[in-house]
């Protein structure tokens, strides 16, 4: 069924629309496009796992090669376009979707863009000239030095005049990328030149300004609407204060941290920005808000394209962004008034990762061996993947988003951490059992949150450890092939192994588990535990015992999920989907320091801190390497002498043995 009710689009100028994007947001683009009766066009790379190209009417292939060789090609995509017939192009979220250059080389083509003109993109692209537009229209900004060709002498004079501590943030591209909170002169310098590296990587601009860091920051932005004829209405706000590193993971709409009032005044001074640059479409403008001052909510940004926490307002408006997006294209008037948006019970939205919390939240990757989404009253799910889907290194780690609406927040938070329980992702690590605890924090239940609550409680949160249920369920031997599947047991018998008494040794990385078969029979028809398929209690007894020296017997054992793989046996429970019978993984702060540093992510080499021969100091910095919006510096373990394996520029895998140390013994 439709999300949204929708009226079949009563303008001609589109026919056939192209989405010029991949995953989870090209199939939500899709979905609308096909409620409307417009014909839908993909683009893909011929490499990329992603399933989108299958929700599409026609799909062109853009080629192999780079990203910007495919996805981030203006050539290649203009092309397409004229190519499959399209009028228009939807540049979803992320690649194009905020570039001036491509907006203007459709307008240029004839074919219309989704989105802002190229003008109110470059503006507002900018978060230098950005700021100086929205003061123009009297919409305060947080203090701080912005200024076009700022050199790293000027940032450091201006940090001191501003106070510390200080956030620096390149004035193109967003993300969180080349962002850094610097707390004291010292840290400045070093910081400065990371942002840079990572902003020049990024959007090719090096540009930065530093602002004042707001204490006890929330994150709130606010969705408007503009069409061609003057009209600009905003659709509430979302709170989008649960993040690491700028990046999102939870955000929900309305923010339970404003009164109306203070909804009305930050909706307002969010449409006198989107006003301040002209704009058209659908975009967000991004405030931040000291939790003890919501009266005085600073711009920190404005997004020129349709959001990745969008679902929230959608859930709790009924508007379909994305329709509003086409008929603002199209040329119409919009329908709806600034008095016709109303607010209806609460949304929050938790975006699924491939990444491992309990290793510091590095990135993962994998293939996707099973796969499964929750439904219910309230449930929305965006994904991106399929059974057989491959993450890499090459694109966005997060896969899916789970969405949940209730009549309050409580209700909304209930409903997610359910829908959490019921996902599945087997084979490929991802933060789903991070994100149910999470959302069970008493700060975040009271709504108490603020920018740095990650940062200061993640490492706590997601310092879970296997439960024996999976220890239980990786030993036994399920016949048939149902070890491929959910649900039951095969109905022809079933056994843990060839005799009792047999033992069982697992790991999950970190230690060791045995497992012991007490007692064990084959029976034919089996029952029901706790209302999912298991074990009748009379056939079999195990006992687990962990490395620590504590036991638990089972006389009954759950069973969601176990798939079998090259690394282990994945295990899908409420709790978690856990890898067991896998080799050992390094993890942050954990065992010896070993004098072999191995990527811990797939990735890029973006940096070598020292030269190959050189001598380096224990903790010195060696190699960086990026993936997936994320640089992580690997650095020495012991002082010796350094070797490298792996050049700037060169792809690695997760594991890859980058560089080694000989101990300065026996160098010596």
């Amino acid at each position: 069924m439709p999300l949204f009710e929708t009226a079949m689009f009563d303008t001609a100028m589109f026919s056939t629309v192209l989405v010029a994007n991949r995953g989870e947001i090209a199939i939500r683009v899709a979905r609308t496009l096909r409620e409307l009766g417009i014909r839908s066009v993909a683009v893909r790379a011929e490499d990329d796992p992603s399933p989108h190209g299958d929700h599409f009417d026609e799909v062109v292939s853009l080629g192999s090669g780079p990203l910007r060789e495919t996805y981030l090609s203006t050539t290649k995509i203009i092309e397409a376009a004229r190519e499959s017939g399209a009028q228009a192009i939807h540049p979803g979220y992320g690649f194009l979707s905020e570039n001036a250059g491509f907006a203007q080389a459709c307008a240029d083509a004839g074919i219309v863009f989704i989105g802002p003109p190229a003008s109110a993109i470059e503006t507002m692209g900018d978060k230098i000239s950005a700021r100086h537009a929205v003061e123009s229209r009297g919409v305060a900004t947080v203090p701080g030095i912005a200024e076009p060709g700022l050199d790293d002498a000027a940032l450091i004079a201006g940090a001191e005049q501003v106070g510390f501590p200080v956030l620096i943030k390149p004035a193109a591209g967003g993300g969180g990328k080349g962002m850094y909170r610097v707390d004291e002169a010292g840290a400045l310098a070093a910081s400065l030149t990371a942002a840079r590296r990572e902003a020049t990587s990024s959007f090719g601009d090096d540009t930065l300004f530093i602002e004042r860091f707001v204490t006890n920051p929330r994150h709130i932005e606010v969705q408007v609407l503009a069409d061609t004829h003057g009209n600009v209405i905003h659709l509430g706000e979302r709170e989008c204060s649960l993040q690491r590193r700028h990046q999102k993971v939870i955000e929900e709409a309305p923010s339970p941290l404003l009164t109306e009032a203070q909804r009305a005044s930050i909706g307002a001074a969010a449409v006198e920005t989107a006003r301040s640059v002209g704009y058209v479409g659908a975009g967000t403008v991004e405030f931040i808000v000291a939790a003890d001052r919501p009266d005085e909510p600073f711009f920190m940004e404005m997004n020129t394209r349709l959001q990745v926490e969008h679902p929230v307002t959608e859930m709790v408006t009924g508007i379909d962004l994305v329709e509003q997006q086409l008929r603002i294209a199209a040329g119409e008037r919009l329908s709806i008034a600034q008095d016709d948006v109303t607010l209806t019970g609460h949304a929050i939205e938790a975006r699924i990762y491939a990444e491992d919390p309990a290793a510091g939240f590095l990135p993962t990757g994998g293939e996707i061996l099973a796969l499964d989404w929750p439904t219910g009253t309230g449930i929305r799910v965006d994904a991106g993947v399929e059974p057989g889907s491959s993450i890499g290194s090459s694109y966005d780690p997060m896969i899916a988003k789970v969405i949940a609406h209730g009549s309050s927040r409580a209700e909304a938070l209930d409903r997610l951490r359910a829908a959490l329980a019921d996902v599945r992702v087997l084979g490929v690590t991802t933060n789903r059992t991070f994100l149910r605890d999470l959302l069970a924090e008493p700060a975040v239940q009271a709504g108490e949150l603020d920018t740095g609550f990650i940062d200061r409680e993640g490492e706590r949160i997601a310092a879970l450890e296997v439960p024996s249920e999976a220890f239980a369920i990786a030993a036994s031997k399920p016949t048939g092939h149902a070890h491929r599947a959910f649900g039951a047991w095969a109905s022809d018998g079933w056994r843990i192994g060839r005799a009792r008494g047999r033992v069982v040794r697992l790991r999950d990385g970190d230690g060791i588990a045995t497992v012991r078969v007490l007692r064990e029979a084959a029976p034919r028809d089996f029952g029901f535990v706790g209302g999912r398929a298991g074990v009748p209690d009379t056939q079999i007894e195990l006992e687990v015992v962990r490395a620590d020296g504590t036991s638990e017997r089972f006389s009954a054992l759950p069973f969601v999920a176990r798939v079998e793989s090259a690394s282990g046996t994945w295990v899908g429970l409420p709790s978690g989907d856990w890898l067991v019978e896998a080799p050992p993984r390094s993890r942050r702060g954990r065992g010896p320091a070993e004098p072999t540093l191995a990527s811990p992510m797939p990735g890029t080499v973006v940096a070598t801190h020292a030269a190959d021969g050189d001598t380096v100091a224990e903790g010195q910095a060696v190699v960086s390497v990026e993936a997936m919006k994320m640089e992580h510096v690997l650095r020495a373990p012991v002082a010796g002498t350094v070797h490298l394996h792996a050049a700037v520029g060169e792809q690695v895998t997760r594991g890859q043995e980058l560089a080694t140390v000989t101990p300065e013994e026996a160098s010596a």
